[in-house]
Parts: C-alpha cells; sequence; structure tokens
C-alpha cells in the first residue's frame, strides 16, 4: 500500500520481511476481532451480556502492532477496545467471551471486571484499569524496569486520541524521553471521544506533542495494513538501539457506538458512517491479498466460516462456564495467606 493509502498491487509485505503465510495470518486475526465484535453486540442485545465496548474499525492497526512486535519478549498495555490486539499475541476467543459473560475462568479478572480490562501473566499484558490513560506511566514503569536489567523487551502502550489529553500521558511521556526508555505510545485516532469529535478535542497532530518530550511522533494511517506494521517495527528497533521511545498516531475511524450504552446518531450522521465504511482496513487488506495473488473468494469463504465457528463455540462454552462464587470474592485481591487444607481467609 502506498503513502496515500491505496491499495497495493505488488508483494509490499515481502520487502518488510512478512511471509505470505504471515500475511494471511494477520486478515484471519482481523477477521476474528470483527466477528467476536459482531457476536457480542448480538449478545449484548439479547440481555445475554451486559454491556460491551466495540473495537469495530480499529483492528486493522492493533493487528498489525501486534505482528511487528516480539510476542515473546516484550510487555503489552492494551486499552479497552484491543480485542484484535490481545488476540493476536495469543489470548483466544473462548477467554473473551468469559469475560464478556463475567465468568469466575475469565483470566482477565475472574469474572469481576467490565469487559476490555485485560489481563495475562503469561502473555505479558499488564491488566488494566478503568480511569482512562492509566496505563501509559505503567508503561513507562515496564520500559524503566527494563533499561535498569539490560533487558531487551519493549513496551507497547496503546490510547484513544482524547487520552492523549490527560495528564497521565504528558507525565509518561515526559519520563520516558528524559530517561530514553524503551516504550512505543500508540494512540488509535479514532475521531471522537465519546461524542466529541476530534476537531473540538485538538489543536494539531497528536503526534507532534513528542517533539516537546525529545522523541519522534510519527501518524500513519491506521487503515493501512503495512504502513503501521512499518512504523511500530521501526519504533521497536530503535528502542531496543537505546534511542528512546516513539509516539504513533495511527488515525481511524470508530466503526461503532462509542459503547452498547451508546447513541452515536446523536452526535455524527448516517452518512459520515457510511462513507468511512468505504475505507474499513479489513476490506483493504483483503483486496491487498487478492492482488498479490494468495487469496481469493473462495479462500475467504472458507476463512470465514472457520472464523465464525470459532466464534460460535467460544460463545456457547462461556455461556455455559460457572459464574464465579460469592465466597471467591476476595480471591486474587490480597495476598493469600492460607495455609493448605483452609478455606477460609485469615
Amino acid at each position: 500500500m502506498n503513502e496515500q493509502g491505496t491499495v497495493g498491487t505488488g508483494h509490499e509485505h515481502e520487502q518488510l520481511g512478512l511471509s505470505n503465510g504471515q500475511v494471511i495470518d494477520m486478515y484471519r486475526y482481523m477477521l476474528l476481532a470483527r466477528k467476536f465484535d459482531e457476536r457480542n453486540l448480538l449478545l449484548q442485545r439479547a440481555g445475554k451480556i451486559n454491556f460491551h465496548v466495540s473495537g469495530v474499525g480499529q483492528e486493522t492497526a492493533q493487528v498489525a502492532a501486534a505482528f511487528a512486535l516480539d510476542r515473546e519478549k516484550d510487555y503489552f498495555l492494551p486499552y479497552y477496545r484491543d480485542y484484535a490486539f490481545v488476540l493476536s499475541v495469543g489470548m483466544t476467543a473462548r477467554e473473551l467471551m468469559l469475560s464478556a459473560f463475567a465468568k469466575a475462568e475469565d483470566p482477565n479478572s475472574g469474572g469481576r471486571q467490565m469487559p476490555g480490562h485485560f489481563g495475562s501473566k503469561r502473555l505479558r499484558i499488564v491488566t488494566g484499569s478503568s480511569p482512562v490513560t492509566t496505563q501509559v506511566p505503567h508503561a513507562v514503569g515496564v520500559a524503566l524496569a527494563a533499561k535498569m536489567r539490560k533487558q531487551e523487551h519493549v513496551s507497547f502502550v496503546t490510547f484513544g486520541e482524547g487520552s492523549s489529553n490527560q495528564g497521565d500521558f504528558h507525565e509518561g511521556c515526559n519520563f520516558a524521553g528524559v530517561h530514553k526508555l524503551p516504550v512505543i505510545f500508540m494512540c488509535e485516532n479514532n475521531q471522537y471521544a465519546i461524542s466529541v469529535p476530534l476537531h473540538k478535542q485538538i489543536s494539531g497532530k497528536v503526534s507532534d506533542r513528542a517533539l516537546g518530550y525529545g522523541f519522534p511522533g510519527i501518524r500513519v494511517d491506521g487503515n493501512d495494513t503495512l504502513a503501521v506494521y512499518k512504523a511500530v517495527k521501526e519504533a521497536r528497533e530503535r528502542a531496543i538501539r537505546g534511542e528512546g521511545p516513539t509516539l504513533i498516531e495511527a488515525m481511524m475511524y470508530r466503526l461503532s457506538p462509542h459503547s452498547t450504552s451508546d447513541n452515536d446518531l446523536a452526535y455524527r450522521t448516517k452518512e459520515e458512517i457510511e462513507e468511512n465504511w468505504k475505507k474499513d482496513g479489513i476490506a483493504r487488506f483483503k483486496t491487498y491479498l487478492i492482488n498479490c495473488g494468495i487469496w481469493d473468494e473462495a479462500k475467504d469463504a472458507d476463512l470465514l466460516e472457520q472464523v465464525s465457528l470459532e466464534i460460535k463455540d467460544a460463545t456457547e462454552s462461556a455461556d455455559k462456564a460457572p459464574y464465579p462464587k460469592p465466597e471467591d470474592t476476595l480471591l486474587h485481591v490480597y495476598a493469600d495467606d492460607r495455609k493448605e487444607g483452609e478455606t477460609t481467609w485469615q
């Protein structure tokens, strides 16, 4: 894909070191996240789950970023729309469904938190908090630890453009810039902070704010898979070389309401939404794969069937799973001082 964001006809992914198998795998994760989102919206409308925050329209950048990072070493601090990202780094559709249904087996919080509060020690996904942007200084702390221990990994943190107005964002960027920490900040600029449009939030670009903290800021088309992959890959290489952080502003559009509690037509038009559906990154990447000669409609239909079945199985399994027990309310909240055989807290 070229700088104007049009669909490429060559094998640009090979120039970036990506194999045909890898880009097809990227496309699979995009579809999986999209189908997960669609199923959750239906579940909420049917009264099966209480709440859902959609990531529709943001999957392309999330998957691209995940593939550009070291999924065996790096630490991840995603924000609440990053279903495609956490799926790409190793969470399963069933695990995310367990969270949506607030079941006891939910690996994020044991069914205690709202969906979108991701956390996995196994996958180095650092648990997020409900107040927006608090994950930014946490990511900087992880990067500081890496530098002090001389470990070759980076911390990768995402947030919305509305969050970039919070003090936590600026404090995190300042500290990371001063100490040249191996952290990548990625703003998923989806044009709306709930109902507030971009032009009423920010004067200029989010990416330009990096200049005030002494490190590069880059704006990319968030619907262009390979552009995001390249930006994150280069930012990681820079961080590993000891050159410090990078701020990436991925421009995209939130194609769904802010959440299932939101009526987005109260602040934007159907025409605006329909126009942005034409720019959907998943459709663009599918066209790119077809133009490369490594994909076709028959393969696409087969993959869509596989992904839909995976979401169906995950939903049914999570629906049948048990809810947390009242007596387990404090599990994982305080240190466990129980002796072997004891069942009550001391």
